[in-house]
C-alpha cells in the first residue's frame, strides 16, 4: 500500500550520497577500512563511553556482548517481553534462558520492583530496553544489578542520543547495544554497535566479530599471518556502511531536535483528547522520539480509521512471550499483567524528522475525527 503518511522516512542529504560515492569510487576497503575505526571513535565521543565496536546489526552486537560477558548455558537473563524479539532471542543464542520481567507504565521499561522478584541464583544479567527513544528507569536497575552482582546490558537500539539529566543512555550499564537499522534515529540501513567502559570486553568482542581472529593488522591489506584464538562470527560492519554512519552521525543532534519539535506539536494537539495517553517522559528524562507511541483503549478501531485516510501506524510491541515460538515451542507461561495491558493499548504513529505540517495535521485530524465518531456511539 502507498501511504500518504508512512510510519517513517529516512532522513538523508547530499553529504550521505557524496560520502558513499567517494567510498565506492575508491575501489578499495569496501569490507574493512579506516571509516570503521573513525565511526567507532565518533560514537564513543557522542555517547560518552571510552570503547565502541560496530557490527552488521544490533542483533549481532547484542549476541556478541552476551558472549563477551561470559553468559551461557545454565544462566538466566531478565528481559522485557515488551520489546523487539531480538532482546529475548539473544540469550538463547548463547545457551542461556530469557526470563521475562514486567514493565512500568510511564517509560514502558522494565519495572525494577518486578525485576527484583525474579532474581535468583541462576540470574546472570539484566537487559532492559529504552523504549521508543525514552530512557527507562535505568538508574534503579543499575543499583539493583550492583546489589546482586549482575551484569547490566542496556538495549538502547531505539534511543540513540536520549539522556537522563545529561547522561546519555548507553553509559549506565556494563555495556550497551545500539542499532542503526533503517527506522532508527540515525541509520546505516542495517548496523549496530556496542559501547562499554571495559577494555577487556572490547577486546573479546573485537575477536568475536571477526571469526575469533587476533586483529593485529588489516586482514585484507597485510600479508601477515593472523592467528585465530577463539570461535567467532562474521559480524563486522563494512567500511562502506561506516562511511554512511559517519555522515549520519554529523546530523544526529539536528535529527533529534527535529523529532522533538514534531513530538511537541503532536503532544500539544493530541493532548486535548482525554482518551489518549501521550508519550511524556519523567522529569529529567530526555526523549528522542524514535517512535511516537500513544495509548488508547479502542486502539484497533483508531488504527483502522486513520489507515483509511492513508496514515500508517503500527503496534510496538506485541509481547514476545505470546508469540508462537515462545508460547508453543518454548512453552513459556508468563504472568505479565502490565505488559499485556499496555500492549493492548499502544499505537505508534508516524514519526520522522521531516514530517511536514500537512502530514502532522492529517494525523491529528484523523484522530480527532475518530474520537468524534466514537463519542456519538
Amino acid at each position: 500500500m502507498s501511504w500518504r503518511v508512512p510510519l517513517f522516512k529516512i532522513y538523508w542529504d547530499e553529504d550521505d550520497i557524496q560520502g558513499m560515492s567517494k567510498a565506492i569510487s575508491s575501489g578499495m576497503n569496501w569490507a574493512v577500512g579506516p571509516e570503521v575505526d573513525a565511526l567507532e571513535g565518533e560514537i564513543s565521543r557522542f555517547i560518552g563511553s571510552p570503547y565502541c565496536l560496530t557490527f552488521n546489526s544490533g542483533t549481532s552486537a547484542l549476541h556478541s556482548a552476551l558472549l563477551a560477558h561470559g553468559i551461557g548455558a545454565g544462566d538466566e537473563v531478565i528481559v522485557p517481553s515488551f520489546t523487539f524479539i531480538s532482546t529475548a532471542n539473544a540469550p538463547i543464542f548463547v545457551g542461556a534462558r530469557p526470563v521475562f520481567g514486567d514493565i512500568e507504565e510511564q517509560t514502558f521499561g522494565l519495572d525494577p520492583e518486578d525485576v527484583a522478584e525474579r532474581i535468583n541464583s541462576r540470574t546472570k544479567a539484566i537487559i532492559p530496553i529504552h523504549y521508543g527513544g525514552c530512557p527507562c528507569r535505568i538508574r534503579e536497575l543499575k543499583e539493583l544489578a550492583e546489589d546482586h552482582h549482575l551484569i547490566l546490558i542496556e538495549d538502547a537500539a531505539e534511543s540513540f542520543g536520549a539522556d537522563i539529566d545529561g547522561r546519555k543512555v548507553g553509559t549506565f550499564g556494563d555495556s550497551a547495544m545500539l542499532s542503526f537499522c533503517q527506522n532508527k534515529v540515525i541509520t546505516t540501513g542495517e548496523g549496530g554497535a556496542v559501547v562499554t567502559y571495559s577494555e577487556e570486553l572490547y577486546g573479546r568482542m573485537r575477536m568475536l566479530r571477526s571469526h575469533g581472529r587476533l586483529e593485529t593488522s588489516d586482514y585484507f591489506s597485510s600479508g601477515e599471518i593472523l592467528d585465530y584464538v577463539a570461535l567467532g562470527f562474521n559480524f563486522r560492519m563494512s567500511n562502506l556502511i561506516a562511511t554512511l554512519g559517519r555522515s549520519q552521525l554529523k546530523k544526529a543532534e539536528t535529527i533529534i531536535a527535529m523529532r522533538r519539535k514534531n513530538a511537541a506539536y503532536l503532544n500539544k494537539m493530541i493532548g486535548a483528547f482525554k482518551e489518549i495517553d501521550l508519550p511524556i517522559p519523567p522529569a529529567g528524562y530526555n526523549h528522542v522520539y524514535q517512535m511516537y507511541t500513544i495509548s488508547i483503549d479502542n486502539r484497533d478501531q483508531l488504527m483502522d480509521h486513520i489507515a483509511r485516510m492513508g496514515v500508517m501506524t503500527k503496534i510496538y510491541f506485541s509481547p514476545v512471550h505470546m508469540t508462537t515460538f515462545y508460547r508453543d515451542e518454548l512453552k513459556y507461561r508468563c504472568h505479565l499483567p502490565v505488559t499485556e495491558r499496555v500492549s493492548n493499548r499502544v499505537l505508534t504513529l508516524p514519526m520522522y524528522p521531516h514530517l511536514s505540517q500537512e502530514e502532522l495535521n492529517l494525523i491529528v485530524r484523523g484522530i480527532e475525527e475518530f474520537l468524534e465518531v466514537s463519542s456519538r456511539g
